[in-house]
């Protein structure tokens, strides 16, 4: 992302875990071999067009879990005035001055309601986003669009309203705490058995994780923004369904897959976000789990252990799936392909480590 709002001429520094954006835009284009490593590069369409009168945009990557078209932002925007075309790849779009609108979403959208919450702030007129996502995230966007002197009511809830203003101003803001990193971090201390606490996390943000982890046989206790987990043996097997949030989210499906492969008894997780959502149960089935694949559902039948074994990431959260499973299972486990990790997890291996994980990154001889 700061690759990408470079290559627009913006000014972008960043120093620790800090990163300063000022500037004008002088290009207003988004493009392919950016956008191909990081789907939601397509964020900046909005916001682009909104400011600039003009935005172009190439059609987005990332992982490969899914078709997740963003035909959805494209309706909304040009229900707001925007003249929108693709051309070899690109979505191109022109507005003078977007429009206030009534935009509907057939489908719940995170980084739609994002691209248009952000399109609207300075739209002329009063734009109303029903079915929108309530994701924390979206939350914290509206909180920092705030700051920056944008009108807006209801976030949080499913229909979110927005007023435009001619322009808004510079913020400084402190991004809430990843909630899927914490999720993943309580999963890998509760297979190993451990006894880790997790701090600046907002339980709050995880209350369907929560649930389902206590209900596996975890024991979960938060202290003042910090989060204790401990594991007590082996798990209970239980069914999860994933759902927009406030349900079980899908970014915690696979790590949820992995407790389940070596829980007591049978279990069901059903994934109805992503139609592409199982990659990682061939990986996993070559350490030894026993998974059966039936539609958008997949049969979890615990065994007692796993091995360690070679395997390959095929997405984001597949990668964090899998290494979880190497801290648990006997023996070596290798994983490639971890490019992908890198998107969600900041030095994810490091932090293993310091709880007592063996395990390292390392260059991978290619031959």
């Amino acid at each position: 992302m700061v690759n990408l709002l470079g290559s627009l001429g913006l000014e972008v520094s960043t120093k620790g875990t800090v990163v300063r954006v000022s500037g004008e835009a002088i290009r207003f284009e988004a493009p392919y071999e950016l956008v191909k490593t990081m789907r939601a590069s397509s964020i900046v369409l909005g916001p682009i067009l909104a400011r600039y009168g003009q935005a172009r945009v190439s059609m987005p990557g990332g992982c490969a879990i899914g078709e997740r078209p963003i035909d959805l932002h494209l309706k909304a925007l040009e229900a707001m005035g925007a003249e929108i075309t693709l051309e070899h790849g690109y979505v191109v779009a022109r507005a003078k001055r977007l429009k206030g609108a009534n935009i509907f979403f057939d489908l719940v959208t995170v980084t739609g309601t994002e691209n248009i919450l952000m399109a609207a702030t300075l739209a002329e007129g009063k734009t109303v986003i029903e079915n929108a996502a309530r994701e924390p995230e979206v939350v914290d966007l509206v909180c920092v669009l705030r700051k920056m002197g944008a009108r807006i009511k209801g976030e949080g809830t499913d229909v979110i309203t927005v007023e435009g203003v001619k322009e808004l101003k510079s913020a400084d803001h402190e991004v809430m705490p990843d909630r899927i990193e914490a999720g993943t971090l309580m999963a890998a201390a509760a297979i190993t058995n451990g006894d880790v606490v997790i701090n600046n996390a907002d339980m709050s943000h995880m209350e369907a994780v929560v649930h389902k982890f206590r209900e596996a046989g975890i024991t979960i206790n938060e202290e003042d923004g910090k989060i204790r987990v401990m594991g007590n043996g082996r798990l209970n097997s239980v069914d999860v369904k994933t759902l927009p949030y406030q349900g079980f989210p899908t970014d915690m499906q696979a790590q949820m897959m992995v407790l389940m492969s070596t829980a007591k008894g049978l279990s069901v997780i059903s994934e109805t976000i992503f139609e592409n959502r199982f990659m990682h149960v061939s990986e996993l089935r070559r350490m030894g789990a026993d998974i059966q694949v039936e539609g958008h559902s997949a049969i979890v039948r615990g065994v007692e252990k796993i091995s360690g074994a070679p395997l390959m990431a095929t997405d984001l959260r597949a990668s964090a799936s899998l290494i979880i499973a190497g801290l648990v299972a006997e023996g070596l486990t290798e994983v490639t392909r971890i490019y992908h990790l890198d998107r969600g997890y900041d030095r994810l291996e490091e932090k293993l480590a310091r709880l007592g994980a063996n395990i390292q990154r390392v260059k991978e001889n290619r031959k």
